[in-house]
């Protein structure tokens, strides 16, 4: 219980530090939207990034026991994802932060882009976060040799 609850606080904090950052700078730069729409697509994101944080890391941790020892298997897989599992929810939370048309569409093509660029640096910071919550990395196999990170 307390490993699971451990988990659910490194992974909602990798999660919140890491895209509350980039999703701003997303939506304001990339998307155009003004800073009040910013501002709210924030604060919808935020209480959806502590529902989806723990299930991402799950949904990553069985992504990367497909991944190879190589750093473009960890790459790739990293980036896949988190392109498949946050793109749907960040084009929800932009459109009911009140972004319409061309700036949805804008927002969601940068956040794939964002998400492919992002998808082993945020995987990095994820098993960062972890280790000083005195957890594993994801994506080991259980009860196994595996020698990966």
């Amino acid at each position: 219980m307390i490993h699971a609850r451990r988990a659910f606080l490194a992974d909602t904090l990798a999660l919140i530090l890491f895209f509350t950052t980039t999703g701003i700078l997303n939506e304001r730069f990339v998307a155009g939207m003004d800073w009040a729409e910013v501002a709210r697509a924030r604060m919808i994101g935020a209480p959806l990034m502590v529902l989806t944080a723990r299930p991402y890391g799950l949904w990553r941790d069985w992504i990367m026991r497909r991944a190879g020892v190589s750093a473009v298997s960890r790459l790739l897989w990293d980036s896949f994802a988190l392109l498949v599992f946050q793109v749907p929810i960040y084009a929800a939370i932009i459109v009911a932060g009140g972004a319409e048309g061309s700036q949805i569409l804008r927002g969601i093509l940068g956040a794939a882009a964002l998400m492919l660029v992002l998808g082993r640096p945020y995987g990095a910071f994820l098993d960062f976060v972890r280790g000083r919550f005195g957890l594993p990395p994801g994506g080991t196999r259980p009860m196994s040799l595996d020698p990966r990170p």
